[in-house]
């Protein structure tokens, strides 16, 4: 049996979706009276007065945004005066832009163990995933503790109180960094070395214990991050992708006519 399919299943509404979203919600801070009517009766009874929308659709389409980002490395040529603009892989190794030299390799062989017999590329995106991630946490979570009270209500309307609390409140950053050093603690504890220095055997028994801790512990924090940023990393990868048979990134530059003769 895969790694991957001893682990549970993430929620459909992640705090990656509302992260992704974060950026179309302060965009309305452009727009007069940007709140709905059950907005507009909250702050109503807050005393104040608000304008309400007018009518209409106010999610902007992502369809560019998942073709740019999950290109699946190939070499797509959009049409001239495209929206879309594919990702290209970088032509120099990826440089860690929140974890150390170490540290990324420490969590690229976790990830390795999360996700078992998958393509190097996949477990090598994924942990690219985790490091940029990290990276925007702050940014993101700065963000989300300065939105115009307004647009938290509209936050707070469409993704519920504990989600727009939680993104506020998390600190994913911290719980990494904690947990790094308390993986190695417990490495050396246990084996007497880093976790690198493991044999293969041991640390997948490394994390097997740490996976059973109980769930306060820094460690054990960290171990849930990773394995869940992972599981989210490989689902957007090119074999992820394909894992899922998705269709979403193919396109027609023209029509392709019809075969049928008339």
């Amino acid at each position: 049996m895969d790694n991957k399919e001893q682990f549970p299943k993430i929620d459909d509404l992640t705090r990656r979706q509302w992260i992704l979203r974060l950026g179309e919600l302060v965009a309305l801070a452009g727009v007069s009276g940007a709140l709905p009517e059950f907005a507009a009766a909250f702050g109503q009874d807050q005393g104040r007065h608000v304008a309400v929308l007018p009518p209409g659709l106010y999610e902007a389409s992502q369809d560019h945004l998942v073709h740019a980002l999950s290109s699946g490395g190939k070499h797509w040529s959009p049409p001239p005066g495209s929206e879309t603009e594919y990702a290209v892989p970088a032509a120099t190794p990826y440089a860690p832009r929140f974890l150390s030299p170490e540290e990324f390799k420490v969590v690229t062989r976790m990830i390795e163990i999360f996700l078992g017999k998958v393509d190097a590329a996949a477990i090598s995106d994924a942990a690219q995933w985790l490091d940029c991630w990290l990276h925007s946490t702050v940014g993101v979570r700065n963000a989300a503790l300065h939105l115009d009270p307004l647009h938290r209500i509209l936050a707070v309307a469409y993704y519920g109180e504990n989600s727009v609390r939680e993104l506020e409140n998390s600190h994913p950053d911290d719980i990494a960094r904690v947990g790094l050093r308390a993986l190695q603690d417990l490495a050396r504890k246990l084996h007497g070395r880093d976790f690198l220095q493991l044999s293969e055997a041991d640390q997948v028994d490394l994390l097997k214990v740490t996976g059973k801790l109980e769930p306060g512990t820094g460690v054990r924090k960290f171990f849930d991050l990773t394995r869940n940023e992972a599981i989210r990393g490989y689902y957007t990868s090119a074999q992820g992708l394909e894992d899922l048979d998705y269709k979403g990134n193919a396109y027609y530059t023209e029509s392709p006519g019809c075969k049928e003769k008339s």
